[in-house]
């Protein structure tokens, strides 16, 4: 779950990280209020759970009330990245000397945390890899050691940060506080700024929420941004159904989250695009129906692809389910089967006797046919 920068950056006041005066408004005349009462010049800042605000025209400066006006007026509606623009945040404006970057998140490499820093702030951390990998800096964290002040200064070691290396071994160290007591999935900030007066302030902050965390995180949760559900996932999440709507033609049904992942993952690998997650797990059976009309009521489906494994369920229970289901809607798209594991000889005589199909001997030939069936119907190039 992702967060506004207003949500996520008292996240790192309550871990010692000083961020701008400011506060959130959802009207132009409120903007204007906000500023007149900061004094100050002003940041006024769209508030969407996305990137690159400052390119798609979301942050702008106001040397005034008036000007702070006139910015929130021009924002508040307007869409950036699919996110339509319902708050502004107005900050105090810094007197910037030197920006950084540094982020805490989930490393694939190591399954462990990551900490990154690098002296050259205000860049996508992927601008700064490609063209000076030598200054991006990453630490992997032993997650029963922790991330301490001696991990955090010798990460920074030779980046010539003069007095600032103390302040900012210190900020990493409550950056990466602050991302394990909110069970973060990233947390990052850019720019990490030192004003003109010495201080180190966070001038910017992305907080993502891991989506096993929420149920822990209940109150924090309240103050995330959910991505917004298509018709067709707000039908599934009623059904207790787990369906996420992809852009693809290969509609997919499989038990288990990780056997449905790896069938998408090995169609994308095959030249074929999946138009869908759906795990049905166990409840297979019950669920069947439901789950087959959410596939097949995406009208880019052109063929399914059914991927059953009995471990923990049956597969010929799960396969009489499908079949009830396939009977009562009477698709006519062609459908691919692989059934493997526990009750496999009995589902796939049914499949035969009801369907006259037989599954096919690998989830790989199952869906090297679907992607084929799928270019016949004139989807994958």
């Amino acid at each position: 779950m992702n967060f506004e920068e207003h949500a996520a950056k008292p996240l790192l006041q309550a871990a010692g990280i000083a961020v701008p005066r400011g506060r959130r408004a959802r009207s132009a005349g409120e903007a204007e209020a906000v500023a007149a009462a900061l004094g100050v010049p002003v940041v006024v800042k769209a508030q969407v759970p996305a990137g690159k605000r400052g390119k798609a025209g979301g942050i702008r400066a106001a040397d005034d009330p008036r000007a702070a006006h006139d910015a929130a007026s021009a924002m508040l509606g307007m869409e950036i990245a699919g996110h339509r623009v319902a708050s502004v945040l107005v900050e105090e404006r810094a007197e910037i000397a030197a920006e950084y970057y540094a982020a805490v998140l989930n490393d694939a490499a190591s399954k462990g945390p990551l900490v990154m820093f690098a002296p050259e702030g205000g860049m996508d951390v992927e601008e700064i890899a490609a063209s000076m990998p030598h200054r991006l800096r990453r630490a992997r964290v032993d997650i029963l050691r922790g991330f301490d002040l001696e991990a955090a200064r010798t990460m920074l070691g030779g980046l010539g940060l003069g007095d600032a290396e103390g302040p900012i071994a210190e900020a990493l160290v409550a950056l990466y506080r602050a991302w394990r007591e909110n069970d973060a999935e990233l947390l990052e900030v850019n720019p990490l700024a030192r004003l003109a007066d010495g201080r180190l302030v966070a001038l910017d902050c992305k907080f993502t929420l891991d989506d096993s965390g929420v149920q822990r995180r209940q109150e924090l949760a309240r103050a995330g941004s959910p991505e917004p559900l298509t018709a067709l996932e707000a039908r599934g999440q009623a059904l207790g159904l787990r369906y996420i709507e992809l852009d693809g033609d290969i509609g997919v049904l499989a038990n288990g989250a990780g056997l449905t992942m790896t069938t998408m993952d090995v169609i994308a690998h095959l030249g074929g695009r999946p138009a869908n997650f759906l795990e049905i797990g166990g409840a297979a059976y019950t669920k069947a129906r439901p789950a087959l009309e959410l596939v097949l009521d995406n009208p880019r489906v052109s063929c399914l692809l059914v991927n059953f494994c009995g471990a923990f369920a049956r597969t010929d229970v799960m396969i009489e389910g499908m079949l009830d289901a396939w009977e009562a809607l009477e698709p006519s798209i062609p459908v691919f089967f692989s059934v493997h594991g526990t009750g496999s000889a009995e589902a796939r005589a049914m499949l035969h006797a009801r369907l006259g199909v037989r599954p096919y001997g690998t989830m790989d030939e199952a869906i090297v046919a679907a992607i084929a069936a799928a270019r016949d119907a004139g989807g994958a190039p």
